[in-house]
């Protein structure tokens, strides 16, 4: 009976051993090693550096607040663009809440910051899934425009410029919408027009 017992209970555990190193040490150095190899700066965060020092991440959204910069969308993660928060209201459609409060503050927000008296795009007064979304439409840019341009004391033209060269495509030409990145926008613009404070 025990021979039997330790012919079984020794490849059991050499077996639990081997799969706790493929699966513990070796895929993931695997998968790690390709990463950096191939996604170098996807696998490092997509840090964004100024003067070599780091401002933030490309793929993840931070709050701006100051006119001369341009607003990212509303962000429901913790206390705003917290990335240890992430996520969204989990007020769908239907809520009043969502509609009635949310929105409605989002609507006089911009309407009394950026001046807009007509229909607003809608990422311009939801909240991403995430709360911590990167990107705004372009159509949203284009609203906040001259606000920055009055911020900074420079022509509508010139920052509509700077928007059209930072304003991202399709992905591969056909996945998704046209977007803005609001930090590389932001960055570009401190850039060509001198830098500011957030």
């Amino acid at each position: 009976m025990k021979a039997m017992l330790a012919r079984q209970l020794r490849p059991a555990l050499l077996g639990a051993v081997v799969l706790c190193l493929m699966t513990g040490f070796v895929y993931p150095g695997v998968v790690t090693g390709l990463a950096q190899l191939l996604f170098p700066r996807q696998a490092n965060g997509s840090l964004v550096t100024v003067d070599g020092v780091v401002v933030g991440r490309a793929l993840i959204g931070q709050g701006f607040s100051r006119p001369e910069y341009f607003h990212p969308r509303p962000s429901a993660a913790g206390t705003g663009y917290d990335p240890t928060a992430s996520g969204g209201t989990n007020k769908g459609p239907t809520d009043r809440k969502l509609v009635d409060t949310l929105i409605a503050e989002s609507v006089a927000r911009v309407r009394k910051v950026d001046g807009v008296l007509g229909p607003i795009p809608a990422d311009m007064v939801t909240r991403s899934a995430s709360g911590l979304d990167p990107h705004i439409s372009p159509a949203n840019a284009a609203l906040q425009v001259a606000r920055v341009a009055g911020a900074r004391g420079v022509g509508v033209d010139q920052v509509r410029e700077i928007l059209a060269r930072h304003t991202e495509g399709r992905q591969f030409g056909f996945f998704g919408e046209p977007r803005v990145n609001v930090l590389l926008l932001n960055i570009a613009l401190d850039s060509a027009l001198g830098r500011r404070g957030r």
